[in-house]
């Protein structure tokens, strides 16, 4: 619809999750309009997460550096796992303030459909996880209580039925 660079732009904008062809023009004449110092430090942004961030070693939730500061984090109890699909799951877990112990990101949901199957995701990390013994073995695993949709992201949850479904966590037999 438009020609060279603003075209391209657009292009890559709706490539983003969420933002369709629209939203993507929206934001790439908000960008023209913008301050240049505006547009510099958003682009400055983009560039030092690409270059700064990576994955937990341990968990695979976002970090600056080996270790995410959650991993790090002395007074978390690392005898608790609570296994989520991916890192903003961790962010939307962590907004309640409920859980104290540790987390495993998955890196996405077994989907056949898209062809994603078990080792596509971090499943071999979080058995090697259970396996050193810091988890007790005789574990519980549970599920979170009603009031979340069964394949509902977490991150769309407000904090109080996120934090209300986490209380009421159910036993699942394993």
């Amino acid at each position: 619809m438009y020609e060279g660079v603003i075209q391209n732009l657009i292009d890559e904008l709706g490539r983003l999750p969420g933002v369709g062809p629209k939203g993507a023009q929206r934001i790439a004449f908000h960008l023209l309009a913008a301050d240049s110092e505006d547009v510099r430090r958003l682009a400055a942004a983009l560039i030092e997460v690409t270059e700064r961030v990576r994955f937990c070693k341990t968990c695979g939730n976002v970090a600056e550096a080996e270790e995410c500061r959650i991993c790090l984090d002395t007074r978390r109890d690392p005898s608790v796992i609570c296994v989520v699909e991916e890192p903003k799951d961790v962010a939307a877990v962590e907004k309640i303030r409920e859980f104290r112990g540790r987390y495993h990101v998955l890196g996405g949901a077994i989907s056949p459909i898209d062809g994603v199957g078990p080792d596509d995701l971090r499943i071999r990390e979080l058995m090697a996880r259970l396996a050193d013994g810091t988890v007790t073995m005789g574990l519980r695993v549970t599920r979170p209580a009603s009031g979340l949709p069964v394949g509902g992201d977490l991150e769309y949850a407000d904090e109080v039925t996120l934090g209300r479904a986490f209380e009421g966590r159910r036993l699942l037999d394993v």
